[in-house]
C-alpha cells in the first residue's frame, strides 16, 4: 500500500510537469519511475504524452506498444496512438488507431472528432455520417453518464456502479443510465438485475433500440429464448428489411433451435451484404450445431476470403475437431498473426487457430507456443486469480459441516427431475450428457445458468459489485428459502424442457455449489464428469471458452484449479456420502456398456440400448464437443498431453498429489 501511495504522489507530481508545458522533466521522471515500476500503466501512459510533445515519435510508439502488450484493451494508448501518427502525418493509421480507440470505449470524444477529422481533409465526408451521430450522441449524454461509459471501458467496475447508481437516484426513468447500470450487471453475472432494468427501459421507451437490443443479449444470456426471440421479432417487425435487425432475429432463432429460419434469415442478410464476414461465421456455427460440417467450412472459408484478417472463422475451424488446416491457410494465418493492425481479440483466435492446426501436423513444440501465447493474450484481459476461488472453495467447506447439514435435512423442494452433471470443461461431461438425453426418459438441455445466477446473487447481495455474501449468508437464510429456490429453479428451466420426466443441467461449475443443490433440491442425481487431471487440465488450457473459465488460461491456474475442485469434491462426498455419482471417463471409454448401466441405475433409469448407441441421437448440441458426441466411442484422444509433456511441468507441479491419487 505504502509503494502504491508513493506511485500515486509521483505520477501528481508528474502531471504537473505536464500541466506546466515541462514535458522534458516530466519525461525523465517517468523513465525513472518506469524503471522502478514496470508494469504501471499509467507511468507508460503519460510517457508516451510526453515523448509526443517532445517529438520523439519512434520512442512514443515504442513505449504504447509496451502498454497495449501490458494492457491490450487500453482505449487511451489507441487514441495516443492517433496522435503520435497523426503528428507524423500519416494519415492512415492514425485514423486507424482513433477508429480501434472508439470501438474499445465509445466516451472517447476526441477519437471521434479526430477521425471526422481525417476523413474529411483527405476527401472522404461521406463517411462521417456514422461518426458525427456517434459524436452527437455521446455530447448529448449527461456528464456524469459519459463518465460512467468511460469506466466501463476500463473495467472500473465498481467506481462505474457508484456513480450510475448516484445519477440514476436523481433521474431514475433516464434510458441511457439504465442501459449502462445494466451493462455493469451483466459483465458483473448479476443477470437477474440487468434483466429488470433494460425490460424497464423497454417499457418506458418501446423505440429504443439499443435498450430492446441490449435486452434481448440479456435474455439469451439467462436462456430465456422464448422471450428473447419475441422480442427480436418486435425489433425485426420495425424495420424488415434491416441487416442488423435481420441478424438478432437469425441468432434468436438459432439459439431457439429453429436453425431452418436463422439459416433463411442469415441468406437473406447477405443479399443485402454480400459475402458479409460476421454474418457467414453465424451461418456457419448453425451449419455446425446441425451437423452439416461442410457447408460450416465452406461457409467460414468464405468469410476468411471476403476478410483475411478475420480471427473468429479461422479458430471456428479450428474447433471443428475433426478439421485440418491447409499449409496456405496456415500461412496466411501466421501473415494474420503478425498483423498489427488487428484486434486483439482475432489475434487471441488467430493463436489458438495455430495452435490446433500445429498439433495436427505432429510440431507439438510450435503449437504449444501459439497455445501458450494466445492464453497469456486471453489472461492479460482478465482479473482472475487462484486465490479467490481457493478461498471461496474453503469457505464452503467450513458453512457445510455436518452439523450444517444435519440441521437442513429436510429443506427443500422435493422434485426428482434434475440430473446435474458437474465437474471441469472437457472432462467428458458432453458425452455423458448424450448418453442420458438418449433415453426416453431424459430431456437433454444445455448448460444452464441458473444455479451459477443464483449464487451470484447471494454472493452479491443487495449490489452488483460488493463484499463476497456468499456461502457464509446460507447460513442466515430460513428453511422455507431453500423451497422457494427449488420450486423457482424447477420452474424457470421448465422452458428448456421436452417432455421427458428427467432433465439433465450439464453446467461444469455446478460443483461448487453441490451443497446449495442439496438444500434446495434434496432429490437431484449429482453425477461428478471426472477426468485424468493432465489429461482435463491440458484439454481446457489449449481450448478457447467463449466466457467463464478464466482458471484455463496459464498451466499453474488450471492446475491449481483442478487440485482445488478435487478437494471440494472429496468434502461433499464425506459430509454428503453417497449423494454423488463420480464417473471416470477413462472407464467410460475402456467399458461402455458396465459405465452406462451404471449411470441409469444411480438414476432410478431402466436400460436403454439406446444410451449405448448415444451417437445416433439426433439433437443439436452447443459446445466444443460437438462433434466428438456424434461418434461411437474412441480412445485417441485420451492421452493427447503427453506429446506435450516437456512443456507441461507448471502443470505438474501446481497438480501435486492429484496426479498420484487418479483414479479418485
Amino acid at each position: 500500500m505504502q509503494e502504491a501511495s508513493a506511485t500515486e504522489a509521483a505520477l501528481d507530481s508528474v502531471k504537473k510537469l505536464m500541466q506546466a508545458g515541462d514535458f522534458g522533466k516530466a519525461e525523465k521522471q517517468l523513465l525513472k519511475m518506469h524503471d522502478e515500476v514496470e508494469k504501471n500503466d499509467d507511468v507508460l501512459y503519460m510517457l508516451a504524452v510526453c515523448q509526443r510533445y517532445l517529438s520523439k515519435h519512434s520512442s512514443a510508439l515504442a513505449t504504447l506498444e509496451k502498454l497495449k502488450s501490458l494492457v491490450p484493451e487500453h482505449s487511451r494508448a489507441f487514441q495516443e496512438t492517433g496522435h503520435v501518427y497523426r503528428a507524423m502525418n500519416n494519415a492512415g493509421a492514425a485514423l486507424n488507431a482513433f477508429s480501434r480507440a472508439t470501438q474499445i470505449n465509445p466516451a472517447l470524444a476526441a477519437s471521434f472528432r479526430a477521425q471526422i477529422d481525417i476523413l474529411t481533409a483527405t476527401d472522404r465526408s461521406h463517411l462521417t455520417g456514422q461518426l458525427k451521430q456517434q459524436l452527437e450522441s455521446l455530447e448529448a449524454l449527461p456528464k456524469p453518464l459519459v463518465a460512467v461509459t468511460d469506466l466501463i471501458a476500463q473495467g472500473k467496475l465498481i467506481k462505474a456502479e457508484q456513480l450510475c447508481k448516484a445519477f440514476m437516484q436523481k433521474v431514475p426513468r433516464n434510458i441511457e443510465g439504465m442501459r449502462l447500470l445494466a451493462d455493469i450487471g451483466s459483465r458483473l453475472g448479476v443477470l437477474e438485475d440487468a434483466e429488470f432494468l433494460l425490460e424497464s427501459a423497454v417499457e418506458f421507451a418501446p423505440d429504443h433500440t439499443k435498450a430492446r437490443i441490449d435486452y434481448i443479449q440479456v435474455l439469451r444470456k439467462r436462456q430465456n429464448y422464448q422471450e428473447s426471440l419475441r422480442q427480436a421479432k418486435l425489433l425485426l417487425d420495425t424495420d424488415p428489411s434491416n441487416p442488423q435487425f435481420q441478424s438478432v432475429f437469425a441468432v434468436e432463432s438459432m439459439q431457439s433451435g429453429d436453425y431452418d429460419t436463422a439459416l433463411s434469415m442469415f441468406e437473406s442478410i447477405l443479399k443485402i451484404l454480400p459475402e458479409d464476414p460476421v454474418t457467414l461465421t453465424s451461418r456457419g456455427h448453425a451449419l455446425k450445431t446441425q451437423g452439416q460440417t461442410e457447408d460450416a467450412i465452406d461457409s467460414y472459408r468464405r468469410a476468411i476470403k471476403k476478410y483475411a484478417a478475420h480471427g473468429e472463422a479461422y479458430y471456428s475451424l479450428a474447433n471443428l475437431k475433426l478439421f485440418s488446416f491447409s499449409d496456405e491457410e496456415i500461412q496466411a494465418m501466421e501473415a494474420q498473426e503478425s498483423n498489427l493492425g488487428i484486434s486483439h481479440q482475432s489475434r487471441i483466435y488467430l493463436n489458438f487457430a495455430l495452435g490446433k492446426a500445429y498439433e495436427d501436423k505432429g510440431l507439438f513444440d510450435k503449437a504449444f507456443m501459439f497455445y501458450e501465447r494466445g492464453n497469456a493474450f486471453k489472461k492479460s484481459q482478465s482479473r482472475y486469480k487462484a486465490s479467490d476461488l481457493t478461498a471461496e472453495f474453503k469457505a464452503q467447506t467450513e458453512v457445510f459441516d455436518d452439523a450444517f447439514i444435519a440441521s437442513h435435512a429436510n429443506t427443500g423442494f422435493t422434485s426428482p427431475d434434475p440430473i446435474f452433471i458437474v465437474g471441469l470443461p472437457r472432462s467428458g461431461s458432453t458425452l455423458l450428457e448424450q448418453i442420458l438425453a438418449s433415453h426416453s426418459q431424459v430431456d437433454g438441455t444445455m448448460e444452464l445458468p441458473n444455479m451459477l445466477a443464483l449464487a451470484q446473487k447471494l454472493r452479491r447481495g443487495e449490489r452488483m459489485s460488493a463484499v463476497n455474501h456468499y456461502p457464509g449468508i446460507l447460513k442466515e437464510l430460513p428453511a422455507e428459502q431453500f423451497l422457494e429456490f427449488g420450486e423457482k429453479f424447477i420452474d424457470e428451466t421448465r422452458v428448456h424442457r421436452g417432455s421427458a420426466p428427467f432433465f439433465i443441467d450439464k453446467m461444469p461449475n455446478n460443483f461448487r455449489h453441490v451443497g446449495l443443490i442439496k438444500l434446495m433440491l434434496p432429490n437431484a442425481k449429482i453425477i461428478d464428469a471426472r477426468r485424468h487431471p493432465m489429461g482435463s487440465c491440458f484439454s481446457g488450457f489449449k481450448q478457447l471458452f467463449a466466457e467463464g473459465q478464466e482458471f484455463t488460461y496459464g498451466l499453474e491456474e488450471v492446475g491449481t484449479y483442478y487440485r482445488d475442485y478435487v478437494e471440494l469434491m472429496d468434502h461433499w462426498d464425506k459430509v454428503l456420502p453417497g449423494q454423488v455419482l463420480r464417473v471416470q471417463y477413462e472407464e467410460v471409454v475402456a467399458d461402455l456398456d458396465t459405465q452406462v448401466r451404471r449411470i441409469l441405475d444411480y438414476c432410478g433409469l431402466e436400460f436403454e440400448e439406446s444410451c449405448i448407441n448415444f451417437h445416433e441421437t439426433d439433437r443439436s448440441v452447443r459446445t466444443p464437443s460437438s462433434e466428438q458426441v456424434r461418434q461411437p466411442i474412441y480412445q485417441s484422444g485420451i492421452e493427447q498431453w503427453k506429446n506435450f509433456e516437456s512443456n507441461l511441468d507448471p502443470l505438474k507441479q501446481a497438480l501435486g498429489p492429484m496426479l498420484e491419487r487418479y483414479p479418485i
